[in-house]
Order: structure tokens, then C-alpha cells, then sequence
């Protein structure tokens, strides 16, 4: 009896914990865009496509074009 009650709690204390770490990246600013300037250019990143100008690059979304690393 003793035994089972060892093993049965080391399990309970195995099953608490976990290996996975939730992360969560939120961005303190958010750039967005309405309209693209005359003068952008289409970019191809990994079948991916961004919108370059002014240094930066940029995603399309239906809010406008928000500013993204690549």
C-alpha cells in the first residue's frame, strides 16, 4: 500500500509540470500605414510578399500596411 501511494503521488507531481513555456510576444508599437506611397517596391521574402519603402518593410493588411522585420 505504501508503495502505490509513493508512486501515485510521484506521478500527480510528474503530471504538474510542464516542458512547454508559453510565450507571449506582444509589440509595445504598432505602425500602420493607410496608403502606400507611388514610389514602393514589391518584395519576395521566402514566397512571403512585403511592401519596401522608406527603409522599412512592409505587410499588407486590411487595416493598412503595418511595419515588419524580416
Amino acid at each position: 500500500m505504501r508503495t502505490f501511494v509513493i508512486l501515485f503521488s510521484a506521478i500527480c507531481m510528474m503530471s504538474l509540470s510542464s516542458c512547454a513555456a508559453r510565450l507571449v510576444n506582444s509589440p509595445s508599437s504598432v505602425t500602420i500605414v493607410k496608403t502606400a506611397p507611388k514610389n514602393y517596391k514589391i518584395v519576395k521574402v521566402k514566397g512571403k510578399r512585403y511592401y519596401f519603402w522608406n527603409g522599412n518593410h512592409y505587410r499588407k493588411t486590411p487595416k493598412g500596411f503595418v511595419v515588419v522585420r524580416v
